[in-house]
């Protein structure tokens, strides 16, 4: 039996919901904001709305957005022959913080997993196709995990895309990393991936 009004329970529930967030954090998080000043749950409250009221995909890159297309697409000095190709938006924001990369996004919406029902049609690989088609891109840049279901997302779109220059982001060992603690998959991407000094 549970001890908590039924609102709390309430609570409590949603965000254990949320990814990450464990039944004993949520109740944390409950009992914060219940015992917060009054305005930080209602700042809260409000954030949440607006956020569902005025975010909705890019309609070019399908990345996060207030307006029709991102500021990103709308950003004329991005180089517009280049698509960094993503799994979801905070990949994006990865990439942008790096400052390293200038041209456009295409946000997949995921990986494929067979095993978790999402195949091809379950991500935007169809609007990647036509879009390398009708805007006269130069490359590709696949930047999805590396993990199985990444590494098969960027094979099925290299495959999908023959006509076209297709690269993949590199991997290896991080700065710092120490060789003995790196995994059989990341040496040998690392090895495959050197290059000169």
């Amino acid at each position: 039996m549970d001890l908590y009004p039924k609102p709390v329970q309430k609570l409590i529930q949603s965000f254990s919901r949320l990814p990450g967030i464990g039944k004993k954090t949520a109740e944390r998080l409950t009992l914060h904001l219940l015992h917060a000043k009054k305005n930080e749950a209602e700042t809260l409250a409000k954030d949440l709305l607006e956020l569902r009221k005025k975010i909705q995909l890019c309609s070019n890159c399908f990345a996060l957005s207030e307006n029709d297309k991102c500021t990103i697409c709308s950003d004329q000095s991005r180089d517009a022959t280049l698509i960094c190709v993503v799994e979801n938006p905070s990949d994006m924001n990865a990439i942008e913080k790096a400052h390293a990369f200038s041209g456009l996004y295409h946000v997949l919406g995921g990986a494929l997993s067979p095993i978790d029902g999402i195949g091809p049609d379950e991500l935007r690989i169809k609007e990647l196709i036509l879009r390398v088609k009708q805007n006269g891109i130069k490359e590709v840049i696949i930047a999805t995990s590396t993990n199985v279901e990444g590494e098969s997302t960027a094979s099925y779109i290299s495959e999908k895309l023959k006509n076209i220059k297709v690269t993949r982001i590199a991997s290896g060992i991080p700065i710092g990393g120490d060789l003995k603690f790196v995994d059989q998959l990341t040496m040998q991407k690392a090895i495959r991936g050197r290059y000169g000094l």
